[in-house]
């Protein structure tokens, strides 16, 4: 349902839908009343995906930008191989959340599974929770004053007045990023190689 919309129209679903909604969009507004099965958004382009229960596996995988809000939890894998784009989840989400991930932003108010921001490159993860274990090559950073800001902000715009993450204080969050060990070969430090694959 929703999937391969190249217009910039708005599109709700009252009610839960079933695997690869909204895939391979491109400007679309869709908002879904209910929850969501593996694979939403996998692939967009642009536009906004806003999921007011929770998701399946592989949510958001691939995408290169545009906007996926979810007001609850996300099962694994989300964020898998992103290359752009915002992924914001009010609840907990599952394993290797962002595992690969290339560049855009992936935001938890909650606690993380494991292997959580495994072998990223230039993706940039926060967590208001706590995160069960790093994946690999996986580093906690002390947020900026504008990353504080950002934070601040997105939460206003996107979560619902209702949501119990619009008073969290954003000082809590922590800034997950690459520690930048894997993104090229050393034989010197072949263990570290070893531990990813």
């Amino acid at each position: 349902m929703g999937v391969a919309i190249l217009q910039p129209v708005n599109i709700t679903f009252d009610g839960s839908v079933g695997y690869y909604c909204a895939g391979m969009i491109d400007g679309p507004t869709i908002r879904i009343k209910g929850s969501a099965g593996w694979g939403l958004a996998e692939s967009m382009m642009n536009g906004t995906v806003i999921v007011e229960g929770c998701v399946g596996n592989g949510a958001a995988a691939s995408i290169r930008g545009g906007t996926v809000v979810i007001h609850d939890d996300a099962a694994a894998r989300l964020g898998v191989s992103m290359k752009g784009g915002l992924i914001l989840v009010a609840g907990n989400c599952g394993y290797m959340a962002g595992f690969m991930a290339q560049k855009g932003i992936i935001i938890v108010c909650g606690d993380t599974g494991e292997a959580f921001a495994d072998s990223m490159y230039e993706s940039v993860c926060f967590v208001g929770g706590e995160i069960a274990e790093l994946g690999n090559d996986a580093i906690i950073e002390e947020p900026t004053e504008e990353d504080l800001r950002f934070l601040t902000l997105t939460f206003s715009n996107y979560l619902p007045q209702k949501s119990e993450y619009l008073s969290n204080d954003v000082r809590q969050y922590k800034k997950i990023v690459s520690g930048r060990k894997l993104w090229n070969f050393n034989k010197k430090e072949r263990e570290i190689w070893r531990e990813a694959l």
